[in-house]
């Protein structure tokens, strides 16, 4: 915990109240004395996170307003490596779990748990194991989920600025477009582009988004159904 006679202090990010509450029940079961803070978007949770007073455990919905696919824990794991991030999901497909644990999450919890199975999972991750549903497998390897895999870990090479870059190319801005949401020069957004191109080993940033979409499985992210 952030410190031997601190309670614990966890960041909930889900832009659902009824969500939030729920999983403040089954957090509270676990940890009485959590402190608990909630984040309704992933801009939200980044400012939070850069708060001096460090957070124990995050629980991420994947569902969020201000992100695509897996880009909000992308963004988490990017900015702060060594924060635990729980993605807590409607979506509990194995193929969606696989990519969760495959960018660094502590565990996959689905939504549809009891909240005194949620609560025990959280007690695990805080244990230093990594959850998983009951009965999940993983999936056996394939050339597909190979690619996906070495793609991720090219992710991985990329600063935050890259990050925020790569983002903005897939929104389809330009340079200048993107010069100006940074506030830097057309020549700095160039340089990162070159970097993003060169680490993901694409040719072209058409392709850089191509083979980045592939990774978002964003069919999958609609509307959670009950908790």
């Amino acid at each position: 915990m952030s410190a031997a006679n601190d309670a614990a202090r966890f960041l909930i990010i889900d832009d659902h109240p009824l969500f939030r509450e729920a999983l403040h029940s089954a957090v509270r079961m676990a940890y009485p004395d959590v402190d608990t803070v909630e984040a309704r978007s992933i801009a939200e949770a980044l400012t939070l996170l850069a708060d001096p007073k460090p957070f124990d455990l995050a629980l991420l919905d994947l569902s969020m307003p201000d992100v695509h696919g897996f880009d909000g824990l992308l963004q988490l794991r990017t900015h702060h490596p060594r924060l635990p991030v729980v993605v807590v999901s409607g979506h509990d497909e194995p193929k969606i779990i696989s990519e969760a644990l495959s960018y660094g999450a502590a565990g996959f919890i689905p939504k549809s748990v009891r909240k005194s199975d949620l609560a025990d999972a959280i007690r695990s991750v805080m244990e230093g194991a990594i959850h998983v549903p009951e009965g999940y497998e993983g999936q056996a390897p394939d050339d597909e989920s190979a690619d996906r895999a070495e793609m991720i870990r090219r992710l991985s090479k990329l600063t935050p600025q890259q990050l925020r870059v790569l983002q903005m190319l897939r929104q389809g801005l330009l340079n200048k477009q993107i010069a100006f949401e940074l506030q830097v020069g057309e020549t700095t957004v160039k340089a990162h582009v070159s970097e993003i191109l060169r680490k993901l080993n694409v040719y072209s940033r058409t392709q850089a988004v191509i083979e980045v979409s592939k990774l978002d499985n964003a069919d999958l992210f609609r509307e959670p159904s009950g908790f």
